[in-house]
C-alpha cells in the first residue's frame, strides 16, 4: 500500500543529509527505500515532488530540491556556457601550470564543471554551445595552441628548408633527436620523422628524415648505406696503399677515396657480412688479395 503521509521539504533535506553522511554522496531516485521513513523511497518522493503528491507543490524533483537547498550539482538543468568563459578558465589554468588544459585535467576550480564536461558540452552542443567543436579546436581558434588532430600539411619542400635552417644555425644537418624546430608552432624533429615515415600530413609515407636529406641534399644514410664489393675494396686498398706506403688496417680511418666510408666499417661489413658482402673476411685478406694483384710487393 503506498506512503501517503505528509511529505515537507525540510524532511526530505533530512533524509538526504542522513544519505549523504552514510554513502558519501547525495541520493538518487533509484536509490531505494529511505530508512528514516516508514515504507518511503527516494523514487516515491522524487515522483511526489514532481505531481505535487503528499502535500507538496508540483514542478520540482528531487535532483531540483538538492541543487537549490544543498548546492548539488543537477546535470539535467546545468547553467548555460559559452566559448569566452571556457578561455577565460583555460587562460587561468595555463597561468597556474604553465601549459593548456585538455579533457583529462579533472575539476575545474570555482565551478562545478570538469574539462571533460566541457569537452562533451563542445562536442554535442550541449548548455548553449553549438555542437562539433572541441577544447583543442576552441584553444587552438582562441588562442593558438597546436592541436595535434588539425596539424597544418607539410612538403618535403617545406622540411628541407627548415633542415637547411639548421644547418645553417648549427653547422650540421638535424636528426630525429634534434628536438624542436624553430618559428614553428611545436614541431619536432622527431615529429617530422614519423610523419614521413607514416604518411601523415600531406607526405607519401615510407620515408625517413636521413632518407630525404640523403635524396635532396646528398646525405650519408647510415641505415641505408650503398653495397660494396671486394673489387672495389681491392681497388680503394691499393689507393690508400700508394698514396701512403702502406696497406690499410680497420685502424687506417676514414677511406679517402669514398667520402663517409672509414677502414673500420669496412673491416665490420666484411666479417659480418654486410651491405651485400658474403661474411667471414677482413682488410688483412683483402691486402693480400691487394698485394697479389700489385705483384706481391710490400
Amino acid at each position: 500500500m503506498p506512503d501517503l503521509t505528509q511529505l515537507y521539504n525540510s524532511q526530505i533535506l533530512n533524509w538526504a543529509d542522513a544519505f549523504h553522511k552514510q554513502w558519501g554522496r547525495w541520493p538518487q531516485a533509484t536509490d531505494g527505500r529511505i530508512p528514516q521513513s516508514v515504507s518511503s523511497t527516494w523514487l516515491a518522493v522524487d515522483m511526489a515532488l514532481r505531481k505535487g503528491r503528499r502535500g507538496l507543490r508540483p514542478g520540482s524533483s528531487l535532483a531540483k530540491l538538492l541543487a537549490q537547498h544543498r548546492g548539488v550539482r543537477n546535470i539535467k538543468s546545468l547553467p548555460k556556457l559559452s566559448v569566452e568563459a571556457i578561455i577565460a578558465w583555460a587562460d587561468a589554468f595555463h597561468r597556474r601550470w604553465k601549459r593548456w588544459p585538455t579533457r583529462k585535467d579533472g575539476p575545474i576550480p570555482g565551478t562545478a564543471d570538469s574539462w571533460s564536461s566541457i569537452q562533451t558540452a563542445l562536442d554535442m552542443g550541449l548548455r548553449g554551445l553549438k555542437p562539433g567543436s572541441s577544447l583543442a579546436k576552441a584553444l587552438e581558434k582562441r588562442r593558438g595552441v597546436r592541436n595535434r588532430k588539425h596539424l597544418p600539411k607539410l612538403t618535403e619542400k617545406i622540411v628541407v628548408a627548415w633542415a637547411d635552417a639548421y644547418q645553417r644555425r648549427t653547422g650540421k644537418f638535424p636528426a630525429k633527436e634534434s628536438g624542436l624546430i624553430p618559428g614553428t608552432n611545436g614541431d619536432t624533429w622527431m615529429g617530422i620523422d614519423a610523419a614521413l615515415s607514416c604518411g601523415q600530413r600531406g607526405l607519401s609515407g615510407g620515408s625517413s628524415l636521413p632518407d630525404l636529406l640523403a635524396r635532396w641534399r646528398g646525405l650519408r644514410n647510415k641505415k641505408r648505406l650503398p653495397k660494396l664489393s671486394k673489387r672495389q675494396i681491392i681497388r680503394w686498398a691499393r689507393m690508400h696503399r700508394r698514396r701512403t706506403g702502406r696497406c690499410p688496417s680497420a685502424l687506417s680511418g676514414p677511406v679517402m677515396e669514398a667520402p663517409g666510408e672509414t677502414w673500420c666499417g669496412i673491416q665490420q661489413a666484411l666479417a659480418k657480412g654486410r651491405r651485400g658482402l658474403p661474411g667471414g673476411s677482413s682488410i688483412a685478406k683483402i691486402r693480400q688479395s691487394a698485394l697479389a694483384e700489385a705483384g706481391g710487393k710490400n
